[in-house]
C-alpha cells in the first residue's frame, strides 16, 4: 500500500494508465528573423487562448462555474502585457519564440516559488502550463493520452495542470494518483468538483506503478492499494456503492433550509474568488457568500485594478447573489505573496510579518482605493465588508477611519455610495481569538478562518513535510480556541461564521453547532453536505459529543470519536 495526501474523498478502482510529459527540444541558438517570428508566437498564443476558452466550456458541463474560471486566469497570463513585452523584447532582439518565452516565463516561475504562500507557488504552476502549452503549439507536439485514456483508468503523474484536468472524460477516469500537489493545487479542486479520487504526495508513484495494474484509490484516507485480492476487491466495491448512494441522498439537501434535527436554522453560505462565481452560489444553494477573496482581481496583472474596475467587479458578485448578503473580504497580501503588481517584499518570516490589514495599513493608497470601490458598489447592495489578518483592536478601529474617510471623499465628489456597510474581521491569529470579546463589541460579526488559525495556534506550516502532521484541526487546542471565539461573539452580539476546509467538515458540524456558531461558510460543491450533517443533530446531541471531545488531550483521540459518531 503506498501512502499519501488525501485530496479527493470516493473510491476508484480500475487499471494504471502512467502519464509523463513530453521533452520539449529545441534550438536555443536557432537564427531567426524577427518579424514572422512575432507573428508565428502571436499565432501560437491566439490558437492557445482558442483552445483554452474551449476547455473551459467543456469544464463547465462537469464542474462549477467558479472552478472552470481557473483556465481564464492562464488566458490571462497568456495576454499577460508585461510577460508579452518581455518576449517581444527578446524575439526582436534575435532570440526564437520559443527561447524568448522559455526565458521569460522561467524568470517569472522562479519568483513565484521563491514564495512561502501557496497561492502565490500555484501562481507559477499556472505560467509553467500555459508556458508549456505555447511551446507544445510552437514545436507541433500533440499529446492525447489523457483524451484517450482506456475507460476504467487511473492516471498516474507527477502532476496534472488544469488544462490537462480539463481534457479529461470524468466517466471513463476511475482516480488519479500523483506526485505532487496538496489539497489546495488546482488538479485537487478540480478533482473535487468532477467527483475522481484522488491522492497526491507519493513519491515515485510513477516509478512504482506500472501501467496496466490493478489497483484501488481511497481519497478519503489518502491510501492506493496495489495488486488487491479477490477479497479486498469485494471490499472496496461494497464501500463505493454505499458512498454513491450516499452522495445521491446527499444531493436532495441542495435547496432545503439549514435546520438542525430539533429546528434551529444556521445560515449556509459559500466562498468564492471570482465575482462571476456569486450567480452559481443561488444555483448551488447557498444562501450568499461568506467569503469573497478579492487578491485574485490582483493577480497576473502589471498594474492594480483601478477603482472602477474593482468597483465594477464587486458589483458583479453582489448583483449575481439577487439581493443575498455578499462579505468581500478586503486584501488579503503581504510579504510572503510576490504579486508583481503590488509593492510587496521579501521577509526572513512572511507568516509572521505584513500580512492582510498589516500591508493595506501601510499602503493606504491601495487599500483606500479599494475601500471607495466598495463603498460605491455596495450602495443599495447586501455587502458586508471583512477584513482578514486582523491581530489587534487599534488595527480595527484604523480600518473603520479609513472606511470613513472614503466615504467622506466619496460623498465630496458628489458621487453614490453606501452610507452603511456591516464590518468584521476575519479571525485566523491567536491574538484576535484571546481579544474576541474586545473585537465582537465592535464588530459586526466574526468569522473564523480554520486554515490560518490552526497553523498559527499549532505553530506549524501545514506545507512544512517534517511538521505537517502537527498542523490539525482535530487537535483539543485549535477546538478550544473556537469555542472560546463562538462563546465570545455570541455573547457580545456579533455572530460567528466559520470558514476554511474544516467548515465542510461533517464529523466537526456538531461541535460547531454546541459552541453555538451562526453560519457555515463553504465551497459550493459542499453546500448540501453540510446541510444534511445539520440536519442530523439537536442541539442536545451535539451538546454531548462535544462534552465527550472536551474530555480528550489528543487529535488522535478527537478524530476516533469523532469518526464513530458519524450519522448518515
Amino acid at each position: 500500500m503506498l501512502q499519501g495526501i488525501a485530496v479527493s474523498s470516493g473510491i476508484g478502482l480500475g487499471t494504471v494508465l502512467i502519464l509523463r510529459e513530453h521533452t520539449l527540444v529545441f534550438d536555443e541558438n536557432r537564427q531567426i528573423d524577427p518579424e514572422p517570428e512575432m507573428s508565428r508566437f502571436s499565432r501560437a498564443v491566439k490558437v492557445f487562448c482558442d483552445n483554452t476558452a474551449s476547455r473551459m466550456r467543456h469544464l463547465q458541463l462537469s464542474t462549477s462555474l467558479e472552478d472552470s474560471r481557473i483556465l481564464e486566469t492562464h488566458i490571462n497570463i497568456a495576454n499577460d502585457p508585461e510577460m508579452t513585452r518581455e518576449v517581444s523584447g527578446l524575439i526582436l532582439s534575435g532570440s526564437s519564440a520559443e527561447t524568448a518565452l522559455s526565458k521569460v516565463s522561467g524568470q517569472y516561475i522562479a519568483a513565484f516559488m521563491d514564495s512561502h504562500d501557496e497561492l502565490t507557488r500555484l501562481r507559477a504552476e499556472d505560467i509553467r502550463d500555459v508556458c508549456n502549452a505555447i511551446l507544445h503549439l510552437l514545436l507541433g507536439v500533440e499529446d492525447t493520452a489523457i483524451k484517450n485514456a482506456p475507460t476504467g483508468s487511473i492516471l498516474v503523474a507527477e502532476e496534472l495542470s488544469p488544462s490537462a484536468m480539463a481534457d479529461l472524460d470524468a466517466g471513463r477516469i476511475a482516480g488519479l494518483v500523483l506526485e505532487k500537489g496538496g489539497p489546495a493545487s488546482h488538479a485537487s479542486i478540480l478533482a473535487r468538483t468532477m467527483g475522481l479520487p484522488a491522492v497526491c504526495g507519493i513519491k515515485d508513484a510513477t516509478k512504482k506503478l506500472s501501467c496496466g495494474d490493478f489497483i484501488i484509490v481511497d481519497g478519503a484516507r489518502g491510501e492506493v492499494i496495489s495488486s488487491p485480492g479477490e477479497r479486498v476487491i469485494a471490499e472496496y466495491r461494497s464501500r463505493r456503492e454505499a458512498q454513491l448512494e450516499e452522495r445521491r441522498c446527499t444531493e436532495r439537501f441542495r435547496d432545503r433550509r439549514t435546520l438542525s434535527a430539533d429546528g434551529r436554522e444556521y445560515r449556509l453560505y459559500c466562498n468564492i474568488s471570482m465575482p462571476s462565481a456569486a450567480a452559481g452560489v443561488v444555483e448551488s444553494g447557498g444562501e450568499g457568500v461568506g467569503l469573497f477573496r478579492t487578491e485574485y482581481l490582483f493577480m497576473n496583472r502589471s498594474a492594480p485594478p483601478t477603482e472602477d474596475e474593482q468597483a465594477e467587479a464587486y458589483l458583479q458578485a453582489l448583483k449575481g447573489a439577487a439581493g443575498r448578503q455578499v462579505v468581500i473580504r478586503t486584501l488579503d497580501i503581504g510579504g510572503d505573496k510576490n504579486v508583481p503588481c503590488l509593492p510587496t517584499q521579501k521577509e526572513e518570516n512572511p507568516f509572521l510579518g505584513l500580512r492582510g490589514v498589516r500591508w493595506c495599513l501601510q499602503n493606504e493608497d491601495i487599500f483606500l482605493t479599494q475601500l471607495r470601490a466598495l463603498l460605491r458598489a455596495g450602495a443599495g447592495e447586501a455587502l458586508r465588508i471583512m477584513f482578514p489578518m486582523v491581530s489587534t483592536l487599534s488595527e480595527l478601529r484604523a480600518c473603520r477611519q479609513l472606511i470613513e474617510k472614503a466615504r467622506e471623499q466619496l460623498i465630496n465628489e458628489g458621487r453614490p455610495c453606501a452610507m452603511s456597510i456591516p464590518v468584521g474581521v476575519m479571525i485566523e491569529t491567536p491574538s484576535a481569538a484571546l481579544i474576541a470579546d474586545h473585537l465582537s463589541r465592535e464588530a459586526a460579526f466574526l468569522s473564523i478562518g480554520t486554515n490560518d488559525l490552526t497553523g498559527y495556534i499549532m505553530a506549524c506550516d501545514r506545507g512544512s513535510p517534517a511538521a505537517g502532521g502537527l498542523y490539525d484541526p482535530f487537535h483539543p487546542a485549535v477546538l478550544r480556541v473556537l469555542r472560546h471565539i463562538i462563546r465570545c461573539g455570541s455573547a457580545g452580539g456579533a455572530p460567528v461564521s466559520v470558514c476554511g476546509e474544516t467548515a465542510a467538515d461533517p464529523r466537526l458540524v456538531p461541535l460547531y453547532m454546541s459552541y453555538g456558531i451562526a453560519s457555515f461558510s463553504v465551497s459550493a460543491v459542499a453546500v448540501p453536505r453540510v446541510r444534511k450533517a445539520v440536519s442530523l443533530w439537536s442541539k442536545a446531541e451535539a451538546d454531548s459529543l462535544a462534552k465527550a471531545v472536551g474530555r480528550l488531550g489528543t487529535a488522535k483521540e478527537v478524530r476516533e470519536l469523532l469518526d464513530s459518531s458519524q450519522r448518515t
